[in-house]
């Protein structure tokens, strides 16, 4: 085995207390009872990287939610690698602080989110502490949980016919979802409440309704413009103002002779917007695949009639700026267009169509077998960030062509971790990193320990091919010494004596 360089000078014990203790917190080869010392209160910034920042073996997690220090539980419910039914156990925490970080959710959130249990968001939303002041009411605890993608629509949609009318009344807000006999049955609530959400949501598609009056200058008149129906009086206004035409545009009650008028705009993007309209009338759809504007034209001519505003939203999505970076949540469907939809778009000549389906994480096996060998590379880097069977070497392209990716892709198991050597020298220290980490590699990588990134010091020095006093030395080493705390290669006795060393207790 090649040696590693040889530290600088010698180095106190005392001055790698901090790195061993951080390496322990993040070694995925630690056994249980090694990381429950962690715990100890001595262990500084360490015992917070444990509890926040990695997954956890199931004792230390029972350890984490009977913790006598509130901090350290809230820790445990921030925690991205936590499943929500770990977390949920801390909904009835005597603690309101701690309950407060279950209903904020982990952080940083991540990319495919797992919502709670439904017993669990309805304990959260129903429960109540007499004598305590309490951090959030039922309706912001509410919008917490949907911000957090931890209450999905189903759940709202499946509260409908709760038999409390707190939860009931969570239907409203899935308006869309709802058949006619449902939306009747929340209009002729026996609470009042309910029924005053409801008759909202009916009022927006009455041009009497919200969209009677212009609102003042701010987000309300914008989201007015774009969703509500519009009285003939504010239409027209809005039809005469450059400012509010784009707007109009995309309104789904925008009536059909406005819609006509918008589709010979002098803009091209408010054009184009009329263009991305399910609603279209045939006529105004063959013209603006006519249009002067090549976007106008593409717009109009990917999507022929019929199509749905489901339909519709996927390609938008699609055409809207940094949409290759799109970091947006992969949420459960609930208004998706039909799977024969996606799989026409995965066999299309257009490409925006087949970046459509390399979202659908249902594209069967076949056609994800197609993506991943697409002539457009952007299509497969799609496929890579939302398809749960996209193949290992498409997963890998994704993470070194896109490193906002990277922390979503870092988290999935698709990603490649063996087999890396071809890119221990890559330009991007991320990829170092991940290649440093190779515990395959034929050689340990000694010329990674000098690395002038340190995340890419840390991955060399954590490789399992670095045994014995090669190890020995790393860890004796301030510009290794944490990445070889976390070398999954040391035995449970050697991390017990690195926390002995620290001064942590038994």
């Amino acid at each position: 085995m090649p040696t590693p360089p040889a530290a600088s000078s010698a180095c106190p014990a005392s001055d790698l207390t901090d790195p061993w203790l951080r390496g322990v917190a993040a070694n995925p080869g630690a056994p249980a009872e090694v990381l429950l010392r962690l715990l100890d209160p001595a262990a500084g910034a360490a015992r917070q990287l444990l509890c926040e920042e990695r997954s956890l073996p199931d004792e230390v997690v029972d350890a984490l939610l009977v913790h006598p220090e509130a901090k350290v539980r809230r820790s445990l419910a921030r925690n991205p690698h936590v499943s929500p039914v770990h977390r949920g156990r801390l909904a009835e925490d005597p603690d309101v602080v701690v309950r407060s970080g279950v209903v904020f959710g982990p952080r940083p959130r991540p990319r495919q989110p797992c919502p709670l249990p439904d017993d669990v968001l309805v304990t959260t939303l129903t429960t109540e502490y007499p004598g305590e002041t309490q951090l959030l009411m039922f309706g912001e605890m509410a919008q917490e949980l949907i911000a957090s993608h931890q209450m999905p629509p189903s759940f709202q949609y499946r509260m409908r016919v709760h038999a409390n009318p707190v939860l009931r009344g969570l239907a409203t807000g899935v308006w869309h979802r709802l058949t006619a006999e449902e939306r009747q049955a929340l209009l002729t609530d026996p609470d009042p409440d309910i029924r005053k959400s409801a008759e909202f949501f009916v009022g927006l598609a009455d041009p009497a309704g919200p969209g009677a009056v212009l609102p003042g200058p701010g987000h309300y008149r914008w989201l007015v413009l774009g969703s509500y129906a519009l009285s003939d009086a504010v239409l027209e206004k809005a039809l005469s103002d450059a400012e509010f035409r784009w707007s109009v545009a995309g309104n789904p009650y925008a009536p059909p002779h406005a819609v006509a008028r918008l589709a010979r705009d002098a803009d091209p993007e408010v054009r184009e917007r009329v263009a991305a309209r399910a609603d279209l009338d045939p006529a105004v759809w063959a013209e603006l695949a006519e249009d002067s504007h090549e976007r106008v034209r593409t717009r109009a001519r990917i999507q022929p009639l019929p199509r749905t505003q489901a339909e519709c939203r996927a390609v938008d999505h699609e055409t809207g700026e940094g949409a290759h970076d799109c970091l947006c949540p992969i949420l459960e469907p609930h208004t998706e267009p039909e799977p024969d939809w996606y799989r026409a778009c995965a066999e299309s000549g257009e490409v925006m169509l087949r970046l459509a389906a390399a979202k659908c994480p249902t594209l069967p096996a076949d056609l994800v077998a197609r993506l991943a060998q697409d002539p457009h590379e952007e299509v497969r880097h799609r496929l890579a960030s939302w398809h749960p069977l996209a193949p290992a070497e498409t997963v890998l392209a994704a993470f070194v062509a896109r490193p906002r990716q990277r922390p979503h892709l870092l988290m999935q198991s698709r990603l490649p971790r063996t087999g890396l050597s071809r890119l221990l020298d890559h330009q991007d220290p991320e990829v170092r990193a991940l290649a440093a980490a190779d515990p395959t590699l034929r050689q340990p990588p000694v010329e990674l320990l000098t690395d002038p990134d340190d995340r890419v010091r840390r991955a060399a020095a954590a490789n399992p091919r670095f045994t014995g006093d090669a190890l020995e030395a790393l860890l004796h080493d301030p510009a290794t010494a944490e990445g070889a705390a976390a070398n999954p290669g040391l035995p449970a006795a050697r991390l017990h004596a690195l926390l002995d060393l620290a001064g942590l207790p038994r």
